[in-house]
């Protein structure tokens, strides 16, 4: 079998002497080392995805230890932080504690609390990555065919509280997404944490069908409606009674079937096609789309009246570019799952191969995530997927950003610049002096560049003001 790795910790001081003497002591330890002396170096280092442990000095010329936990907070949260300083106040470690700092210790440096210190560290930052792989097996061997929602970031949380506190009501809800961000597996989600989750959960892509069929699907038809329809046949409304109904693509649904399934809201009954008899059912809608649909509604294609019955609780699902940090724990699934499937035995992604599927862009999101790894098991020759196993759109696609933003070819640099910097700042959460330290430039010059668009923004009748941030 092969060795894992041993854990990477930077040391982080602009003392040499200290710096080498810390390095050498975990080296005896057994622990990979890497060493920078000043912080926008370290921030450098930080992007490795092997750094499981920083350890750096508070008091630093430029980028001090706090500014620097600030950061890595920022781009890498799962690495834990053990700050080092001679000037040890309770003040100075309640705010370090306070910015996530997992310790802090005082020099003159003590051999053993430092390496204790760091070994607890890398005790909770292991801890942590076995709690997300687990989180993420449960969620596969809950969901129907090994296919589950999983993810842990903040886009994520928020829609599944959101599902979490729509479940229990009978409220119809509409889920809004791109394509391939995994409306369904919401809708089954919802289903599943509401009191019908004993009831069936029926699907239907409304923009699949035609016109006639779609009605026949939805409302049944009875024996002779038409050539070929010899018997009775239940629609998906009586198949779904006492569960959950999912209308997918429901904006894709012509103006005729808008009108009965508005009635089937309204009053929880329908005929069904070639019939007379009024069938009752009780089902709850969960819609999902990816168009607009007050556009469609303005636009004539949709009805006003179907839209406000549908829209009652309104659901989100986040694009795969607003929830990167979820990216290893789907593709770590996916694997799984495929390996499984097809008879192999893998160990995961080598580093390269998981920076490639974090650095994509991913327009097809979770959908073609999905489809990459699936391809990426079939075609690996080892038990570690490389970024050779990967398809060329992955390895030579475009590229998004850990803020989530990919700029389109051609866009003039003064407004890439423009983009990037309101990117930072939506990401540092407003903190410019923190957006400056990770886009490497002075903090001043966010200030002159936010005050130079202030007053190069139009004022009310003075014409469009500028695009929007992306």
């Amino acid at each position: 079998m092969t060795t894992p790795p041993a854990p990477t910790v930077l040391i982080v001081d602009d003392d040499r002497a200290n710096l080498d003497s810390v390095a050498r002591i975990f080296q005896r330890e057994g622990l990979e080392t890497l060493t920078a002396s000043q912080g926008a170096e370290a921030l450098e280092r930080l992007r490795r995805p092997e750094v499981s442990v920083m350890v750096t000095d508070l008091m630093m010329p430029g980028m001090d230890g706090q500014e620097l936990l600030k950061a890595a907070r920022t781009i890498r949260p799962d690495v834990e932080v053990v700050l080092m300083t001679a000037y040890g106040t309770v003040e100075t470690a309640v705010a370090a504690m306070k910015d996530g700092a997992y310790d802090f210790i005082t020099k003159p440096l003590k051999r053993h609390a430092l390496v204790k210190a760091v070994q607890k560290a890398l005790e909770k930052h292991d801890l942590a990555a076995e709690n997300r792989v687990l989180k993420a097996k449960l969620a596969e061997m809950s969901g129907p065919g090994g296919r589950a929602m999983v993810g842990q970031s903040p886009a994520f949380r928020a829609m599944m509280d959101t599902l979490r506190q729509a479940a229990p009501s009978t409220a119809t809800v509409l889920l809004l997404g791109e394509s391939g961000t995994g409306k369904e597996l919401a809708a089954r989600a919802l289903h599943e944490q509401s009191q019908r989750a004993k009831g069936p959960f029926v699907a239907i892509n409304c923009g699949a069908l035609p016109e006639s069929i779609l009605e026949a699907e939805l409302f049944g038809v009875e024996r002779g409606a038409f050539t070929g329809a010899v018997s009775r046949r239940e629609g998906r409304f009586e198949r779904a009674h006492g569960g959950t109904l999912f209308l997918d693509e429901v904006g894709e649904m012509p103006l005729s079937a808008q009108v009965k399934l508005l009635r089937v809201l309204q009053e929880g009954e329908f005929e069904r096609l070639g019939g007379t008899q009024t069938v009752r059912v009780d089902v709850r809608i969960v819609a999902a789309t990816n168009k607009d649909l007050v556009r469609e509604v303005a636009e004539g294609r949709f009805r006003e009246d179907l839209y406000y019955r549908l829209h009652v609780v309104e659901v989100r699902v986040p694009a795969l570019a607003s929830r990167r940090e979820d990216i290893p724990l789907l593709a770590d699934a996916f694997l799984r799952r495929f390996a499984s499937k097809n008879g192999k035995v893998l160990r995961g992604f080598s580093p390269d191969a998981l920076s490639a599927l974090e650095n994509y862009a991913w327009p097809g999101n979770v959908r073609e995530l999905e489809h990459a790894v699936e391809r990426a098991v079939v075609l690996a020759r080892g038990d570690i997927l490389e970024v050779g196993d990967l398809p060329e759109t992955v390895r030579k696609g475009p590229v998004g950003s850990a803020g989530q933003l990919v700029i389109p070819i051609g866009t003039p640099m003064e407004e890439i610049e423009r983009r990037v910097i309101h990117e930072t700042l939506r990401h540092t959460k407003g903190d410019k002096t923190l957006a400056a330290r990770l886009l490497g430039i002075a903090a001043r010059t966010i200030y002159r560049k936010l005050e130079r668009e202030a007053s190069e923004t139009p004022s009310a009748g003075d014409g469009p003001g500028p695009l929007p941030d992306e």
